[in-house]
């Protein structure tokens, strides 16, 4: 394991030996955990640090963002924190903790304890991994339930029986790391699982923590292969029992994957979509209005999540057959199209295989949205218009008529006004 922490970035070398020093200076035993020991041994680019402290995790947290000069946020309550490195660079630090399930699908009781209490609380063997980074054991591979092995032989297997009782979303976690790493279940492990999904324990989760497991298996590099595998387990019931996932539904989520990928490749200037949200709400396309907001209010969506999903919820026959039409002018277009959020224009180009509306939808991308107008408000005062409402319709006018063709130095733009005030006059 020496060797694969040598073969690392050097930024992250030197954060791990920082942090082998400041646990050195503080008296503590610091190691590394989780997510990045499964991936370093998989050889994936994980490079958020997450460390576990036998000892005060907070004061060595503190210690620690002191000497990296980091931004440090205390969780005192739970003995965890977290320290931002720029903008690319995260480290999560805890003191180790045991948990306790007082009942199926509760929120655990955490209390301190010892680093195998810690790995012992984790989900999959594969997760139940760490790596000593004090200087005189440092890289030694701590594996107490044969985590190393499951990842060579490529198996998801759980630490004990009542795992997907204890705790339903790891169903959801299972099959998330099922897809992404191209591992299988182990048979003990499946077998528990169904059980759990036949007894409809997601159906007992707080809504909000199977919202945000459910956002990480969107953000997935493949969702689609991952929400036909919930799919064909009948967990996605825990959404809604009026879901229905047919050829229709994975027609438009491969569309809409599709439709991502050139928007990815075309325009990265742009602002970056929220592409878990598109694949959320070609999921629940099924649903009607009613069904959909009662749906986002129990899972508790954010207000601009919400807004987006019924967005594209709310567009009806009307505005599909003006934007198919070929006598449509590019101000109207405009117009349509740019009270939309990005998410919902790119699941119009993914709904709708009409040869108009992907040209338009392609045009405004490439043309009208980046389309500024030269005028401002000072010329508008020099031209002896009093500044009020009267000045929105102005820049409106004049952006319709370049959007058109009409007029395209600053020159004509003036001209364009001037000619609308003598109209007005």
């Amino acid at each position: 394991m020496k060797t694969k922490l040598q073969n690392l970035p050097e930024e992250l070398k030197n954060l791990i030996q920082e942090a082998s020093i400041t646990a050195q200076e503080a008296g503590v035993s610091a190691y590394l955990v989780g997510g990045f020991v499964r991936d370093l041994i998989i050889g994936a680019g994980n490079f958020d640090l997450d460390i576990v402290i036998e000892g005060d995790g907070i004061d060595f947290a503190q210690k620690f963002a002191n000497k990296l000069k980091a931004k440090f946020i205390c969780h005192r309550r739970f003995g965890t924190a977290t320290i931002s490195c720029g903008h690319h660079l995260k480290i999560d630090i805890a003191s180790a903790r045991k948990e306790s399930y007082v009942e199926p699908a509760a929120l655990p009781v955490v209390e301190f304890g010892s680093l195998k209490d810690d790995l012992k609380r984790r989900d999959f063997t594969i997760n139940a991994l760490a790596l000593d980074i004090k200087k005189e054991n440092f890289g030694k591979l701590i594996d107490l339930f044969d985590g190393y092995n499951d990842i060579l032989n490529g198996k998801i297997r759980f630490l004990h029986d009542l795992s997907f009782i204890d705790d339903p979303t790891r169903i959801l976690r299972a099959i998330r790391f099922e897809k992404r790493f191209n591992f299988k279940i182990e048979e003990k492990t499946f077998k528990c699982l169904k059980e759990a999904i036949t007894l409809k324990m997601l159906e007992i989760v707080q809504p909000q923590r199977l919202r945000d497991e459910l956002i990480l298996l969107l953000k997935e590099k493949h969702p689609v292969k991952l929400i036909r595998r919930l799919e064909e387990l009948t967990v996605l019931k825990f959404l809604s029992h009026d879901l229905k996932v047919s050829n229709r539904t994975y027609d438009f989520l491969e569309s809409c994957q599709k439709q991502l990928h050139w928007f990815d490749k075309h325009y990265q200037h742009r602002r970056k979509i929220d592409s878990w949200l598109v694949y959320f709400i070609a999921l629940i396309d099924s649903l009607g209005i009613k069904d959909t907001n009662f749906l986002l209010k129990r899972f508790v969506f954010r207000k601009g999540e919400e807004l987006r999903v019924l967005s594209f919820k709310n567009i009806d026959k009307n505005f599909i057959r003006q934007l198919s039409s070929k006598k449509i002018k590019p101000s109207e277009i405009y117009e349509m199209l740019d009270p939309l959020s990005y998410e919902v224009i790119v699941l119009v180009k993914a709904r709708f295989d009409n040869a108009n509306i992907q040209k338009y939808i392609e045009d405004f991308f490439a043309v009208y949205n980046d389309m500024r107008i030269l005028i401002s408000g000072h010329d508008l005062r020099r031209l002896g218009i009093a500044a009020g409402p009267f000045y929105q319709k102005v820049f409106k006018k004049v952006l319709a008529a370049k959007l058109n063709g009409r007029i395209n130095t600053y020159e004509e733009e003036l001209k364009f006004i001037e000619e609308l005030i003598n109209k007005n006059n």
